[in-house]
């Protein structure tokens, strides 16, 4: 299998993450994509290779205008107001208050953020514009050259990422552009699987009023975990998406019998919309030793996933998500990896 990776994600190197009341050290950091990388290259999972440019026009394809042209001057403004510190967000526009988005960078931050553990840092643009290349040179690698499958090793992740906010680490929906760029290049119908702890609420904003592409999410349930108001069973879609979205939100504790279940359920799902591709949104954070995490799968269990995925016999990209386990990351990436090689 074909990896797509850039050592600019490591432009982004956040120093500070507001978790359990404190600034920590971000969970989300250059060594996970590194060790990652590390993983794919000692079990030879095959060749590695750089991204190409593929300039603003995907991303615009779906996301606000405004929110980029934010995210590519929000590093500099910030910086040049004196502030000493990483641009954290601490102000947003909650219920019955204005939506003018404001023209201080204070205010521009809170307005495209949708939470607070995620600061911009100097780079974070930087890498995010490369990891949506990572992205994109995946599926142009999966459509043009016939491959069955193909990871794109992208960081920061992107499953967060709506229209117009950033947070949870994610600044730009790099499953969701590729997804739009399947259909922009003649694909007619495209499923994003989302197998990430965490409901992926960007993306489903993203696609929630659209009947061409179908969203799939296995995650905790919001009730109990981030991002808390997106991901419940009833959210299936509207207008011309009504159906084309499900959730499964799974309480503490969820063993992989059961987590399976729910994957098995989806792959029918998939079957049943006449999929022609595959866009998986690649976290293993569902890792019974992840910490920011409530699941129990084990690393066995990942190549499981991979098999069942590989039983459709799509064409299937992989979009690295989350995972914070760093001891056993690369593992768990990787076994999903080779159990859809087979």
């Amino acid at each position: 299998m074909i990896t797509v990776f850039s050592d600019k994600h490591r432009l982004r190197n956040a120093k500070t993450e507001l978790y359990g009341g404190q600034l920590v050290a971000p969970f989300e950091s250059p060594s996970r994509a590194d060790i990652v990388l590390e993983r794919v290259k000692s079990e030879k999972l095959g060749e590695v290779i750089e991204p190409r440019n593929f300039g603003m026009d995907p991303v615009l394809a779906l996301h606000d205008a405004g929110f980029v042209e934010f995210l590519q001057n929000a590093w500099d403004e910030w910086s040049q107001t004196g502030f000493e510190g990483e641009a954290i967000p601490t102000c947003w526009p909650a219920r019955r208050m204005s939506h003018r988005i404001p023209e201080f960078i204070e205010g521009k931050v809170g307005y495209y953020s949708m939470s607070s553990e995620t600061s911009i840092s100097k780079g974070t643009w930087e890498a995010a514009d490369v990891s949506k290349d990572v992205a994109l040179t995946g599926a142009e690698l999966l459509l043009k050259r016939d491959q069955k499958g193909v990871f794109s090793l992208c960081r920061p992740p992107g499953h967060h990422a709506a229209l117009d906010m950033f947070g949870g680490y994610c600044f730009l929906n790099n499953a969701a552009i590729s997804a739009q760029w399947f259909r922009d290049n003649g694909i007619e119908k495209v499923c994003i699987l989302d197998i990430d702890f965490h409901h992926g609420n960007g993306t489903q904003d993203i696609f929630y009023e659209r009947e061409d592409v179908l969203y799939i999410s296995l995650h905790g349930d919001p009730r109990d975990a981030f991002p808390h108001f997106s991901g419940y069973k009833e959210e299936t879609g509207h207008n011309a998406g009504e159906g084309t979205t499900f959730n499964w939100p799974m309480s503490p504790g969820t063993q992989f019998s059961k987590w399976c279940d729910f994957l098995k359920e989806s792959l029918e799902k998939i079957e049943r919309f006449d999929t022609e591709i595959i866009v998986v949104s690649l976290g293993v954070d569902t890792f019974e030793k992840d910490p920011i995490s409530f699941f129990k799968l084990k690393s066995g269990d990942f190549l499981s996933i991979g098999k069942l995925i590989a039983e459709l016999e799509l064409p299937t990209l992989f979009v690295m998500e989350g995972g914070y386990d760093i001891k056993e990351l690369g593992v768990n990436v990787v076994n999903v990896l080779q159990g859809f090689e087979g």
